[in-house]
């Protein structure tokens, strides 16, 4: 099966052509053509994502993409090989959202082809299907089929959350965000040490710096809910001791900000891992896969975390995505896609598709 895929949640536009065939718990997928054109710049300076503004990207960008991901798969722009159109349905921003329904739907009429709706969360959740060996070394992941039921922790600028993957298009949501998203606190807190957006990444890089100088802290921040013996997340009140930590603390040198640094990724970690365990124990031998995905999953100190962790569970395997997957991106769209009309047919009939920013599994 051909997959045109089209990703605009939040202010990356993605377009990719994908083949995928065989099995959902170890398919063969090829990508075809593959273009990703990220915002960032032009956002630094709202300190976030200003959706009219990524609206207006992806509507610029998306015609040119299409164009420059058609030419590397080989594919003719005038009636292109495809089987399908998939296209980010939802949850993000819904103006950006829109811009890749619309496009994605003009596309559909043009060529005759069903468009598929995908929800986002979903696609960071499959895209631990694709492995490749000029990606990964890891032959394991190469090799070996993705066994379920699976726990996924799926981590990112928009959302945390524990979702128990019972099979291919069978989720229950054990445990959200009250509040912020992890991913959304890290950039909240680098703000407060002066770094720029996104500066999620600045505070890890900041965060090991302090590790490579010192072997512990003499402080530490919070970590959050984790003892509220329930499976939510919350982050708001970590983001706010770091604020208070900053302002009784009347220091500002960089040593300090490595420190506060440390200490934030270490309490948003712990709380993540905390987490975790705990679902993995209340779930015990139904669970053979932990999946970690979404932005936040390149983060090295968690990964870390989470396989001293699975120091406990023998038995589970781990599955994270090859990193150019970790953040927004067409090919776990289009994988996603594929799951979804193999376990419903009936999704290539087609149909209106409207942009739902706060969707939740389908």
């Amino acid at each position: 099966m051909k997959i045109l895929s089209i990703e605009t949640s939040c202010d990356e536009t993605a377009v990719t052509l994908l083949e995928i065939d065989g099995p959902l718990d170890k398919p063969d997928i090829k990508v075809l053509g593959n273009t990703l054109l990220s915002q960032v710049a032009l956002h630094e300076q709202y300190g976030g994502v200003y959706p009219t503004l990524a609206k207006r990207e992806h509507q610029k960008n998306l015609p040119v993409l299409l164009s420059q991901t058609l030419k590397e798969a080989g594919a003719d722009e005038a009636n292109p090989d495809i089987d399908i159109i998939a296209v980010t349905a939802g949850p993000g921003l819904e103006p950006a959202l829109w811009a890749g329904i619309t496009f994605a739907a003009k596309l559909g009429k043009r060529w005759d082809k069903p468009v598929v709706p995908v929800n986002h969360m979903e696609g960071h959740i499959w895209s631990v299907l694709y492995t490749e060996p000029k990606i990964s070394n890891d032959e394991f992941l190469i090799s070996k089929k993705l066994e379920l039921p699976a726990l996924a922790l799926l981590v990112s600028g928009g959302h945390t959350e524990l979702v128990l993957v019972k099979d291919f298009g069978h989720y229950q949501i054990l445990g959200r965000t009250l509040d912020d998203a992890v991913g959304e606190a890290f950039d909240k807190a680098a703000r407060m040490l002066g770094l720029s957006y996104p500066g999620g990444p600045k505070l890890s890089k900041l965060a090991s710096i302090s590790r490579g100088k010192k072997g512990s802290l003499d402080f530490k921040l919070p970590s959050p809910m984790l003892h509220s013996g329930d499976l939510n997340f919350s982050f708001s009140g970590l983001k706010t001791a770091v604020l208070y930590k900053l302002r009784d603390a009347k220091r500002d040198d960089e040593e300090f900000k490595e420190d506060m640094a440390r200490a934030f990724e270490d309490a948003a970690v712990a709380a993540l891992a905390g987490k975790t365990r705990t679902a993995l124990e209340n779930l015990g031998d139904e669970i053979k896969t932990l999946i970690v995905a979404g932005g936040v999953s390149a983060n090295t100190r968690l990964i870390s975390e989470l396989g001293k962790m699975l120091q406990s569970f023998p038995a589970l395997a781990f599955r994270t995505p090859a990193r150019m997957l970790t953040t927004d991106n067409a090919v776990m769209i289009g994988i996603a896609a594929y799951v979804s009309v193999v376990k419903r047919p009936e999704l290539l009939k087609g149909g209106e598709i409207s942009a739902e920013g706060n969707l939740t599994y389908l």
